[in-house]
């Protein structure tokens, strides 16, 4: 008797979607438009010479068919495909746009079970392009020619070019957090991607500068503070969130002077567990946990003096890590309570940008250093949607105008 091979596929669960597969689909349905607009720019092109009895075009732009849905391994994604108009003369059989990537009567995609880590792992290089797409309609899919990928290509660089050049002169931004991150691309020595998100006055969190820069060198910090700078922002951050190893204060302190430092838990309670003994950090954790968590800035201090008096004796690298910057890991006791689990830690870059280590790591003799870039360019753009906004915004007008905290608490209404 021949064994029972049907295996029940369980039913997803519609109210349950996770933050990446939203990405996803909204990167699907970007890939799909932007590839469809290459290819009938390339047919549009490929007819220019064709001219009606008036000596017109004959080949034209005619609007968009009716919005379809595409069934893909990521839901469905939304998609208008352009229409052409052939002004032939003799009323015969005209030319027609049929996009090859999305033919007429596709609702669901050939390789559905390839198509998440073609979008999701593949960059957007030319290779990488051809193989995306071909993921939608199978390796043997016309259409896909090496102009058609370069221009996709062309296109989503060319809007990071436009982004890096954007006017800030009306901008202000309240908080800055700064990371450098390290993809695995292959190369001599690994590229560091420099980051700062921004807090705006209304509490919005935006994507500022993102740039290729060597380590994370002083040298590198302020060729970016400077540009921003130059392109209108001459208002420094009242404070700026990053880890201590950063060459990113030297750099601050060089263009936005005024700025106040705050150093990254996160980044802080590894730095300092890194230099203790595995059996002993999970208590060590949350001993630091206790610091940083504590209500008031004399208590914080209190539990801080608890940790180094209970590890100097017996550990004193990991005492003095933390105690050397004692000062600006609690400054944030000094700006309103609703916004210190924004500003204790980087963790709007962490959480954005880990999803690009990962792909970059997976596929980095795929990448360059362009694509990685170019790559993390638009994660971040469909990622900013979601950024949470501050708590309380209205407390950030007080924060500009240099009124006193204390404890996290207005100082004028605390006497009141």
């Amino acid at each position: 008797m021949s064994k029972d091979n049907v295996v029940e596929i369980k039913k997803q669960e519609r109210d349950i979607e996770d933050p990446i597969t939203a990405i996803l689909r909204q990167g699907a349905k970007r890939l799909l438009t932007e590839a469809i607009e290459a290819e009938v720019e390339e047919f549009l092109s490929r007819y220019k010479e064709l001219r009606d009895e008036q000596g017109r075009q004959r080949i034209v732009r005619n609007g968009y068919l009716p919005e379809r849905a595409v069934q893909t391994g990521i839901g469905q994604v939304q998609v208008k495909v352009p229409r052409t108009r052939d002004r032939h003369p003799d009323g015969g059989e005209g030319i027609d746009f049929i996009p090859s990537i999305l033919p007429r009567y596709l609702r669901r995609t050939k390789s559905i079970e390839t198509l998440i880590p073609w979008l999701y792992l593949k960059g957007v290089s030319t290779g990488d392009f051809t193989e995306a797409l071909a993921a939608l309609l199978g390796k043997d899919a016309p259409g896909l020619s090496p102009s058609t990928i370069s221009r996709l290509k062309d296109t989503w660089q060319g809007e990071m070019d436009e982004w890096r050049k954007r006017d800030l002169s009306k901008k202000r931004y309240v908080y800055f957090w700064v990371d450098g991150l390290y993809s695995n691309v292959r190369m001599e020595d690994r590229q560091c991607l420099l980051v700062i998100i921004g807090a705006t006055e209304n509490g919005q969190k935006e994507l500022i500068a993102l740039e290729d820069g060597y380590r994370e060198s002083e040298q590198s910090w302020k060729a970016v503070l400077l540009d921003l700078k130059k392109r209108g922002l001459t208002h420094g951050p009242k404070l700026a969130i990053g880890d201590g190893a950063l060459g990113f204060w030297k750099a601050l302190y060089k263009v936005y002077g005024k700025t106040r430092w705050q150093r990254c838990w996160v980044h802080k309670t590894v730095n300092v567990l890194d230099k203790l003994p595995k059996s002993i950090q999970k208590k060590a954790k949350e001993k630091l946990h206790e610091i940083w968590m504590a209500p008031s800035k004399k208590e914080a201090e209190k539990h801080f003096d608890t940790f180094v008096s209970t590890y100097e004796a017996k550990y004193p690298k990991a005492a003095a890590c933390l105690q050397k910057d004692k000062d600006v890991l609690l400054t944030f006791y000094d700006f309103p309570a609703e916004h210190w689990r924004h500003i204790r830690t980087t963790n709007p870059i962490e959480s954005t940008f880990a999803t690009v280590a990962l792909r970059t790591a997976k596929v980095r003799n795929c990448f360059s250093s362009k694509t990685v870039v170019t790559m993390a360019f638009q994660l971040c753009k469909c990622a900013q949607k979601r950024w949470k906004r501050l708590n309380r915004p209205e407390q950030l007008a007080k924060v500009i105008e240099d009124v006193k905290f204390e404890n996290g608490i207005e100082i004028e209404r605390k006497a009141a």
